[in-house]
């Protein structure tokens, strides 16, 4: 992450690399004939807001571990939110990485909000220096807009991005990251209507590909479950006191493993079996998360204890 925090990456590579360029082979068939096959990543170009609010989160949580720092981590934190003092208020192209034009989504917020939070709490818990009351304003005013422009009052749910009426899986991190309390009827406004307008056969889309008000992300329609937002929903309902559904749906989820315990990215409801990125440690992170949660050690459950003074 050395350098000009508004060109950090949202990716590089097993060594630091950070020329990961694109290169599309249209000679060669993908997987089931699967096109385009691509070498690289061009989302490795991407502007996304929420990698500023994973650093510092992750930062946060092995600092209050005990895990041993370079004693250059904060004056690095430091400079990522200094950037994001008017850098948050820019369009990305959002956690999913969409290949159409920038737009302010909800969530990218959310992961700006924090980022200012944890560097906050660390002000608070550790005493490192930084500019304390500037910071407070700078979260504030964050917490203010998501719930002004990305929440809609006639649905009771926040949405995809501001000015939209889509919904969006991501959407189910606000109470685990502690931007509200899983208390808040927003929040359940919002997981009621992701389970109504987003579940397929009880597992979680990321968000509606055939929508007229959707997202262009170059993708066909009609793709998989996202298995780690299906998790997440396990989460918030077991933050929101359901614990045999969400004990339920755990164990539905871990009945899709293969024969050597491994999962995808994506589960195809209708051909019964799991499609996308194989093995992918995006969803095994979250297996781990959500067991935890469930046993009321996990993350969630110390976010939503520790961040009430979020509600706005």
């Amino acid at each position: 992450m050395a350098g000009d925090p508004a060109e950090l990456q949202i990716m590089y590579g097993p060594a630091g690399e950070r020329w990961l360029s694109e290169l599309e082979l249209d000679w060669l068939p993908g997987y089931e004939g699967a096109r385009p096959v691509r070498v690289g990543n061009a989302a490795v170009d991407q502007f996304q807001l929420d990698v500023y609010g994973e650093v510092m989160d992750a930062l946060a949580v092995s600092r209050n571990a005990g895990i041993s720092h370079d004693p250059y981590a904060w004056k690095l934190q430091r400079a990522l939110l200094g950037f994001l003092e008017s850098g948050w208020r820019e369009p990305d192209e959002g956690i999913w990485e969409v290949r159409g034009p920038r737009r302010h989504f909800t969530h990218s917020k959310v992961m700006a909000w924090v980022a200012a939070d944890r560097a906050i709490w660390l002000i608070e818990r550790f005493g490192l220096d930084g500019p304390l009351e500037r910071w407070r304003r700078l979260r504030s005013e964050i917490h203010e807009e998501v719930c002004r422009e990305g929440y809609d009052p006639e649905r009771n749910t926040f949405v995809q991005r501001y000015g939209s009426k889509e919904l969006d899986a991501s959407l189910l991190m606000i109470p685990l990251v502690g931007f509200l309390p899983p208390s808040d009827p927003r929040v359940r406004g919002t997981v009621d209507a992701i389970r109504r307008e987003l579940c397929q056969d009880g597992l979680v889309l990321r968000y509606r590909t055939t929508s007229d008000d959707g997202v262009d992300d170059a993708l066909p329609p009609g793709e998989g479950a996202f298995l780690p937002c299906s998790f997440w929903l396990v989460d918030n309902l077991a933050l929101l006191g359901c614990d045999q559904e969400a004990r339920a749906l755990y164990e539905r989820l871990l009945d899709l493993r293969n024969d050597v315990g491994l999962l995808s990215e994506e589960y195809d409801p209708e051909a019964g079996r799991l499609v996308g990125n194989f093995p992918q440690a995006f969803t095994h992170v979250a297996v781990i998360n959500t067991a935890r949660n469930l046993a009321r050690m996990g993350p969630a459950q110390h976010r939503a204890q520790a961040r009430n003074h979020a509600v706005a």
